[in-house]
């Protein structure tokens, strides 16, 4: 009788663009480092009367193999997608990849908002003149049309949107497309959400975004998991990541896997409002938990939602501690590269992968003063620990949830 085991899945190429720098090396440099880019944002389309605080990718470096013609009529999101799909891409070597068994599904909606104000703003008074792209590339689809046609993706693509979540759960559905063989290797892809200056006026206002309170210090605004929080502080970042079978892995000689992806679960709260639920993430982390065939006392190390909301960091550590996962060491990744909304969760999941493989924990930064010191707090030096089993949570709007485990994965 054949065994009904699932396949072994793993994570087989990364690729990561953020304000601290564009490549995992850079990346992983800076993570340790505590290195961070807050500032006042300059780029257009950001700031109208307010000076708001963030974190902004500085400029692309494009791969030669990157068309510039197309890279021009790209959006700023689409530019970052591609070239950091590229990284993923070679540092996965599916060169040789059938392009009919690849997939890719972009985490993020609604993610080009200051791209369209500049448009609506340029033709206001001449609308007859729009750029007749303009029908295409409004859509979200437009980022997954332009990294499919640079890469030769003819497998599924296709859009995801879980607001904050959008990025952990694109790499959820990366790994449903590969366990139901619907592709052989998915890439999910967290895309950068291009905020205006009336989405950051608007989550000022909702209380979800931090206030002036650094307006003469950026570099003391982001502060998760610390008393002196008041909201999150927005990055600019993007991530992919490749997900396949092992044994679609192991054929591609140049490939060493980074972790296998071991549990994973989304669970709603029911709930429209931003507010989060204790009772859903409770749920998630039981659900990832359960996949993995795991124990919370298996877990070595927990990368938090951690954003600098007030109510929101308090009720994910009162999640954390009653699910028994206060022994794990844990840390805060949008302390040093601000929050990157859709693309948080990839982003933050390729941090996890990086301090895997270095066995060590990055800092967290501004944590003056932990909101609950029962935790394991790595604070202001990187920490050397070895990680067995990760769990990384992301939330959104609307009452979303989400969690995966990755696991290390053994040498071939």
């Amino acid at each position: 009788m054949q065994s009904c085991k699932p396949p072994e899945l793993v994570i087989s190429g990364i690729g990561v663009t953020a304000s601290i720098g564009q490549g995992k090396e850079a990346f992983r440099s800076a993570l340790f480092e505590g290195r961070h880019s807050f500032g006042v944002m300059g780029r257009p389309g950001r700031q109208r009367g307010r000076a708001y605080i963030g974190a902004e990718l500085p400029e692309l470096s494009v791969p030669p193999s990157i068309s510039r013609r197309n890279l021009r009529t790209a959006s700023h999101t689409g530019q970052a997608a591609v070239v950091t799909l590229h990284e993923a891409w070679q540092d996965a070597d599916l060169a040789g990849v059938p392009p009919e068994r690849v997939g890719l599904i972009v985490g993020g909606s609604n993610v080009q908002q200051r791209e369209l104000l500049q448009t609506y703003e340029s033709y206001r008074d001449r609308s007859e003149y729009i750029r007749p792209n303009y029908a295409m590339t409004y859509m979200d689809s437009d980022v997954c049309g332009f990294c499919t046609e640079q890469f030769g993706i003819k497998g599924l693509a296709y859009t995801i949107g879980g607001a904050s979540a959008s990025g952990l759960l694109a790499v959820i559905q990366a790994i449903h497309a590969v366990r139901s063989a619907q592709v052989d290797v998915c890439i999910a892809l967290g895309a950068l959400a291009d905020l205006s200056f009336f989405e950051l006026q608007a989550f000022r206002s909702l209380g979800a975004m931090g206030s002036d309170r650094y307006a003469d210090d950026p570099s003391r605004a982001c502060r998760p998991f610390d008393a002196s929080r008041d909201g999150f502080i927005y990055g600019e970042s993007c991530g992919a990541v490749v997900i396949e079978r092992a044994e679609s892995a192991r054929q591609r000689e140049r490939v060493t896997p980074y972790a296998r992806a071991s549990g994973w679960a989304v669970a709603m709260d029911g709930n429209r409002n931003p507010n989060p639920s204790y009772e859903g993430e409770v749920r998630v982390i039981q659900g990832a938990l359960r996949e993995a065939n795991l124990s919370a006392r298996d877990i070595d190390y927990v990368n938090p939602h951690g954003t600098g909301s007030v109510i929101g960091d308090e009720t994910e550590l009162r999640v954390l501690y009653d699910c028994d996962l206060a022994h794990a060491p844990i840390n805060a990744t949008k302390s040093i590269i601000g929050h990157g909304l859709s693309a948080a969760g990839t982003v933050e999941l390729i941090a996890v992968l990086l301090q895997m493989q270095g066995s060590r924990l990055h800092p967290t930064r501004n944590l003056d003063e932990p909101i609950d010191p029962r935790f394991r707090w790595v604070r202001r030096e990187p920490v050397a620990h070895e990680i067995g089993h990760a769990l990384k949570m992301s939330m959104g709007f609307g009452g979303i949830n989400a969690a995966v485990v990755l696991s290390q994965h053994n040498s071939w």
